[in-house]
């Protein structure tokens, strides 16, 4: 994976992520207290919200049985704060510092950020967040506690999205879990291209 990379001052704004989603950027920060840079991916991998999504019938099958509680924005910062994983990994290897946990709680309280929460006999086991900006999402992070959790919840955001009639899922960067939903890279102008009709689109996440 190829990235292009742009330092930005200080504190980070609200204003800033918004537009930088906007031209194709995602922010990530070095440590827990390291500056915050932004990121172009090359190839950008999108999760597509067509046919061409696929589920497998071992996740159908499972999910129908798990007895997970899905639910939308009832957990913003329990969601994002099991995704940073502060406790886990070394100070270096953080890329969502305590500043941009913050930020993203303030873009949520703004209606800009979102979560999908799976949950287990009422104990979070499983989730994902990320920015709805027009007819595009940007999916930040995901976590798991439990079995499949995270595709769980990948799932849920798919079929939320589709409803509302959203035209793009950008994952940004390409993992194993996402390969098995049929997820697609792009080269830069591509994405830019899909990314420009989103933008033109007016949809609400939630009704």
């Amino acid at each position: 994976m190829n990235s292009r990379k742009s330092a930005t001052q200080q504190p980070i704004t609200p204003e800033q992520v918004i537009s930088g989603y906007k031209h194709g950027y995602f922010p990530m920060s070095r440590g827990r207290l390291g500056k915050i840079d932004w990121f172009l991916a090359e190839p950008r991998t999108i999760i597509p919200l067509d046919d061409r999504f696929h589920v497998r019938r071992s996740l159908r099958k499972f999910t129908g049985k798990s007895g997970y509680q899905i639910s939308f924005d009832t957990d913003f910062p329990a969601v994002i704060r099991a995704c940073a994983r502060h406790d886990e990994v070394d100070d270096e290897e953080v890329w969502l510092s305590e500043e941009m946990i913050n930020l993203y709680i303030e873009l949520f309280s703004r209606g800009f950020a979102h979560s999908v929460e799976v949950s287990q006999d009422g104990i979070l086991v499983g989730g994902l967040y990320g920015i709805a900006l027009r007819g595009a999402f940007f999916g930040e992070s995901m976590f798991s506690r439990a079995t499949s959790a995270s595709q769980v919840a990948l799932v849920a955001l798919v079929g939320r999205l589709r409803e509302q009639g959203y035209q793009l899922l950008d994952a940004q960067m390409r993992t194993s879990h996402i390969g098995y939903f049929g997820a697609l890279d792009l080269t830069h102008d591509e994405y830019l291209a899909l990314l420009a009709e989103a933008m033109l689109e007016d949809c609400r996440f939630s009704d």
